[in-house]
């Protein structure tokens, strides 16, 4: 899968490099999975793969414990998902997911990121196009697997295949996330961790100045309290 994989290396960990950071966003998917589904794994297939996300980055048990206990506290944040969708400068897209307790706090943050540097907020779905939306699963090579039949098999889910020495990469279809985890987790593969992904259509080319300047602005969307994931278009330097 070319594009996906072009997309996916050149994407890595970056973002997310600061483990504090990583612990809150994850922390906030285990209490909106548990709230929704409830908090025994075993019986939210979510909250089950969410965990094992916390375990791929290394969060510490107590921690989850603590967000899914959260989820039946009376007093419990009741975080909303939200996603703007907007133009940088030089017309790169942006695609903002959030999770927040006060939209109105949120919504307007986003707004001035982008106004002050030189972008403009759009209305929802504005940049669907550009944007594949896809489930995303890694998972442990495991050589008992008849990979051609894996294949054949994730044509059902709209998916596709990424093998690597160290991990299986799976894509499916956004709205076969549960189908796909259950699939996986029934043909005996470890799921190592699993996500959504928007993969950009095409990629815009920039400049090293023009760069700095969407650096910038990604960077303040990405120390927000409230912003989950951005997701662009723009060409990763080679």
């Amino acid at each position: 899968m070319g594009r996906a994989f072009e997309y996916r290396k050149a994407r890595k960990l970056k973002r997310w490099g600061n483990m504090s950071r990583t612990f809150t966003r994850i922390g906030k998917e285990i209490t909106m999975a548990a709230k929704s589904g409830g908090p025994d794994p075993d019986m939210n297939p979510r909250l089950r793969v969410l965990m094992q996300n916390a375990k791929a980055a290394n969060m510490p048990k107590d921690t989850v414990e603590r967000a899914i206990k959260k989820a039946t506290e009376k007093d419990a944040s009741d975080y909303k998902e939200i996603v703007y969708e907007g133009y940088g400068p030089h017309g790169i897209a942006i695609v903002v997911e959030t999770a927040t307790d006060n939209n109105q706090r949120t919504v307007a943050n986003v707004r001035s990121y982008f106004n002050k540097h030189g972008g403009s907020l759009g209305t929802s779905g504005s940049l669907s196009f550009l944007f594949d939306h896809k489930s995303v699963f890694h998972v442990k090579p495991n050589e008992g697997v008849d990979r051609d039949e894996l294949e054949l098999n994730l044509m059902d889910f709209e998916g596709e295949f990424e093998p690597d020495e160290e991990e299986w990469v799976i894509y499916g279809a956004f709205d076969q996330f549960a189908n796909l985890q259950k699939f996986l987790e029934d043909s005996g593969l470890e799921i190592i961790s699993a996500e959504f992904e928007r993969i950009p259509n095409d990629y815009k080319e920039v400049t090293p100045e023009q760069r700095e300047a969407i650096e910038k602005l990604l960077e303040k969307f990405e120390d927000d309290e409230d912003v989950q994931n951005v997701f662009h278009n723009m060409k990763e330097e080679e």
